[in-house]
């Protein structure tokens, strides 16, 4: 499987461990930086991410920093991704089988390297239900539609 991953400062060591873990996996892992602690802004990473998602290759990405919220609410301006914290198994498995996430992000300053990896693994296997969830997703597909900006 070919995920995207990336992170701000905040997030840059969890990202490497879980890069790691990903390619233990056997995963191809495109890293959409940073490489380091320096300070840096996240939407420089997750938008550049989000729209690579939006294109279809990559298929899933993680992104990274203190808390999630900033890397989720950049990558959900660009159509096609639906990027969503999770900071626990269940809701990750839920966020995959029901809305169909694209994108994980998570607060390395709010959960422990292990539960990390835990929720990495739990995105990465969940898949999409369909069925019902079809219908609220086609909804938020053609509001993205209606909403988009001509270039």
């Amino acid at each position: 499987m070919q995920i995207a991953i990336g992170s701000d400062h905040a997030g840059f060591q969890l990202k490497e461990l879980l890069k790691s873990e990903l390619q233990s996996l056997g995963d191809e892992v495109l890293d959409f930086g940073t490489d380091s602690t320096e300070s840096c802004d996240y939407p420089d990473i997750a938008l550049p991410l989000a729209s690579a998602i939006a294109e279809g290759k990559p298929e899933l990405g993680v992104l990274i920093c203190s808390n999630g919220v900033g890397p989720s609410i950049a990558a959900n301006k660009v159509n096609g991704v639906r990027a969503a914290v999770c900071h626990d198994v269940f809701s990750v498995k839920r966020a995959r089988q029901h809305t169909n996430i694209n994108v994980l992000c998570i607060g390395a300053w709010a959960i422990g390297q292990g539960h990390a990896l835990e929720i990495l693994l739990a995105f990465r296997e969940a898949q999409y239900e369909g069925g019902r969830h079809d219908r609220r997703l086609s909804k938020i597909s053609h509001y993205e539609e209606l909403h988009s900006d001509p270039k």
